[in-house]
């Protein structure tokens, strides 16, 4: 009887393809879901993804996990889930154990060519996280979940540990193959013993053979459990072709065990199973000093005020200023116009009216009412609210914002290309000595030229150069925190240390709010009068409107209503059911209100009207801020100066002395003019460094190369900025930029210290005078003086900058 044929086997998974089988491309596949992956692969370049195995994929089928997943539809499950959601689309984050190379990246980040409705998708490596956006019109997030196990990427689901901090992963696994490559390296140095001092003369015959045998059995775990991640990652950079550190150590490892193995089978020898289980135990230690001081960065990054947030607070009607670790569920926060909200919160009062472009990109402002939910990352774009906390604050999540890629500058990060190509040509520098020093040896002393072999392999060490500049630059990122001196991230700090044009805003820049002469011009207000533009301009954060709100002496009048603020331009709203404009001439001109001719009052304009009716000017000279004369003084040795300001230019002279008979003065300009203004120095070959205020100056500060946003009170600052200073602190620029020119000087001298290193090491390790495991004992040395070196060369850095003294405070810990 003839055999039934055998069904062909799907090319993507192994599965055997029956039913919904599909043929194309001269291949066979189980299901369309399969084809579409593998048609994704080779479209994007990845098509050598099934040369690596016979079955390198999962099998793709939708519907089978929809079932498991349907719970996370229910409202109560899918609100602590996602991270935001309106009426067209949400945002989640799933943790997905299986991501583990960079084709699990790659396929992550496309999956919105595999269903429709699912948009952006950034994978977060090192926490194997994805973040997702999508339609929840077009696929639930119960189908969302489906797919990615489908595709062999299930997410792990707790969602009774969802409002808990996650520890970090891999810690146990690390210090589990530190014991175990700890127990054997010592108890095979205790059989070695034996043979270095000459101890086993007498019964040589007997032990030897046994203590050889012994050794290896001791050995295999370190070499295939405790070095497992050598192995992987080499593995992984054979399939990708690429070369990194973890290639020559693994072949040092193969080398060391590989003669071991020959020397005990043959009993010519006792072999390096010493040298390699220390090998491995001190690369270990490396690793941990590695990770616990990455860490260390972290932590200081989630929790020591990278992320700069102070609220208000209501607590029995009166407003008080607590930062963000003083919040709880359930209180009620008080937020203005421009201002962000800390955490997932309900309306309970007030008008909101929401842009989410901090969180989706999107600027399209949403109106909501009492009950209604906000999201975190939201800003406030009406007038006052009230709103209730309903889950913790999350200020690592805050954070992330402030890094999404829509406010993220595409500057070049030369320091950052040149040591990735440095190191690439390092490690095949490395690889390609090591052979020559092992031939070179070979025919003369076959253990020499393994030693040699072996030990250039593993002393040479670029992660000491790769640790340099982030260790560094890291280093002076938390001491610039702990001075409430925010930056985006490290890679601010190399564009500020290139700065050569400093452009500076005039109004709650250079001059402080608030602390100059006040007065108005006009007909005297009443106290009515008074108290309605007092309630308008109490709503605005700009910082005019701060200095009337503060200065009248009137009460708050009824609950303003259609808030709304033209940057630039000025603000208006019904309050009491009259409408009040507060802005400049024009604007008020442009909405119907008979104006006179601008008087000449020295000083800055606000002008008023209230139904219809002009009402008068106030007029504000704000006073230049202390410090702020050496601050300029000693920018304009080395630095390009120019002041773009919207006032008037009646404070010309005082301003041309401030900055120097060289600065450009440019007065009466608009947002628009200021973005215009720093093109064309850019144009010019300037680097450009924008101070100005984080709300009205967006525009600028995106465009400068860096972007420094004061604010008088850090609710309320651009995601568009890379620094954010507290305006107390703008005296600190100039030493904010002797800082960084410093912080990048101590990389790059510890990019020479590192080349020293590896110099001397690899001269020694050639010509066989290292052993292997005194080569181990110098690679995590190396990393350790380097950032040791780096983090104490900071230090001194900002002590010799003036950080601490310029900024008022103690030099921190």
């Amino acid at each position: 009887m003839a055999s039934e044929a055998s069904p062909a086997v799907c090319v993507h998974c192994g599965a055997p393809c029956r039913g919904l089988a599909v043929r194309r491309h001269d291949r066979d596949f189980c299901c369309h879901g399969c084809l579409t992956v593998f048609e994704l692969l080779q479209e994007n370049g990845l098509g050598d993804f099934y040369r690596l195995s016979d079955r390198p994929g999962v099998q793709v089928r939708e519907s089978a996990a929809l079932d498991r997943f349907a719970f996370l539809d229910e409202p109560a499950v899918r609100d602590r889930l996602l991270d935001f959601s309106d009426a067209r689309s949400a945002r989640v984050t799933f943790h997905l154990p299986a991501i583990h190379c960079v084709a699990c990246v790659w396929l992550l980040e496309n999956l919105f060519k595999l269903r429709e409705g699912i948009g952006r998708s950034l994978v977060n490596f090192e926490k194997r996280e994805v973040t997702i956006t999508f339609e929840p019109g077009k696929i639930p997030l119960s189908e969302l979940a489906a797919l990615l196990t489908s595709i062999g990427y299930e997410p792990t689901l707790r969602l009774d540990s969802l409002d808990a901090a996650r520890p970090a992963g891999g810690s146990t696994t690390l210090y589990l193959r530190l014991g175990v490559a700890g127990f054997a390296f010592g108890n095979i140095m205790l059989f070695s013993i034996c043979l270095y001092s000459g101890m086993d003369r007498f019964s040589a015959p007997v032990f030897k053979p046994l203590f050889g045998w012994i050794s290896i059995f001791l050995a295999l775990p370190v070499m295939f459990y405790s070095a497992s991640n050598y192995w992987r990652a080499a593995w992984l950079a054979l399939r990708q072709r690429t070369l990194t550190i973890d290639l020559p150590i693994a072949l040092g490892l193969a080398a060391l065990f590989t003669q071991s193995l020959y020397e005990v089978g043959t009993g010519t020898g006792a072999g390096y199973l010493d040298s390699l289980t220390g090998l491995v135990f001190f690369l270990l230690i490396g690793r941990v000093f590695q990770e616990r001081t990455y860490q260390r960065l972290s932590f200081d990054r989630d929790y020591k005020s990278f992320f700069p947030l102070a609220v208000r607070r209501v607590e029995q009607g009166i407003e008080r200023t607590v930062p963000l670790s003083g919040l709880a569920v359930g209180d009620r926060l008080r937020l203005r116009h421009g201002e962000l909200i800390p955490a997932d919160s309900r309306v309970v009062g007030g008008g909101a009216v929401i842009d989410y472009s901090f969180v989706t990109g999107e600027s399209e402002p949403v109106e909501l009412g009492v009950g209604e939910v906000l999201y975190a990352g939201g800003r406030q774009m009406g007038g006052a609210m009230e709103i209730e906390i309903i889950k913790p604050v999350s200020q690592s999540y805050l954070t992330s914002l402030w890094s999404h890629e829509v406010f993220t500058k595409s500057r070049d990060n030369s320091l950052n290309a040149l040591l990735n190509r440095f190191s690439r040509g390092f490690t095949m520098a490395v690889v390609s000595l090591a052979f020559v020093a092992g031939a070179w040896w070979w025919s003369e002393d076959v253990s020499k030229a393994v030693r040699a072999f072996t030990s250039v392999l593993i002393v040479a060490c670029p992660c000491a150069l790769a640790l340099s500049a982030p260790f560094a630059l890291g280093t002076a990122q938390r001491l610039l925190g702990r001075f409430h001196v925010f930056v985006r991230n490290v890679n601010v700090l190399e564009r500020v240390a290139g700065v050569d044009a400093i452009v500076f805003d005039k109004t709650g820049t250079l001059t402080a709010s608030g602390e100059g002469a006040f007065g108005f011009i006009g007909e005297p207000l009443s106290g009515v009068e008074a108290g309605r533009i007092r309630s308008l301009a109490a709503r605005s954060m700009h910082p005019h409107a701060r200095t009337i709100a503060n200065s009248l002496v009137a009460p708050e009048s009824a609950e303003v209503q259609e808030f709304a603020e033209e940057t630039g331009s000025g603000i208006r709203g019904k309050v009491g059911g009259d409408p009040v404009l507060l802005g400049s001439i024009p604007w008020l001109r442009a909405a119907g209100v008979s104006c006179p001719e601008t008087s000449t009052a020295n000083g800055s304009m606000v002008h008023a009207a209230i139904q219809g009716r002009f009402r008068g000017s106030f007029v504000m000279s704000g006073a230049v801020r202390s410090g702020v004369q050496p601050m300029l003084t000693a920018l304009s040795r080395s630095h390009e100066l120019v002041l773009l300001s919207g006032d008037n230019d009646r404070e010309r002279q005082l301003f041309q002395t401030l900055l120097g008979e060289g600065a450009r003065l440019r007065f009466g300009q608009c947002p628009a003019d200021k973005l215009a203004a720093i093109s064309e120095l850019q144009a010019a070959g300037h680097s450009v460094m924008m101070v100005g205020d984080g709300l009205n100056d967006a525009g600028a500060l995106r465009q400068s190369d860096v972007g420094v946003a004061v604010v008088e009170e850090v609710g309320a600052f651009s995601p568009a900025s890379d620094i954010i200073l507290e305006a107390r602190n703008v005296p600190a620029i100039a030493a904010l930029v002797r800082f960084s020119r410093g912080a990048v000087s101590v990389v790059w001298a510890g990019i020479l210290l590192s080349l020293a290193y590896n110099v001397v090491g690899l001269t020694f390790a050639a010509t066989g005078r290292l052993s292997p495991i005194v080569c181990a004992i110098l690679m995590p040395l190396s990393s350790i003086t380097v950032v040791t070196f780096a983090c104490a060369a900071v230090g001194w850095a900002a002590h010799r900058a003036g950080l601490a003294t310029v900024l008022n405070q103690e030099k921190p810990s």
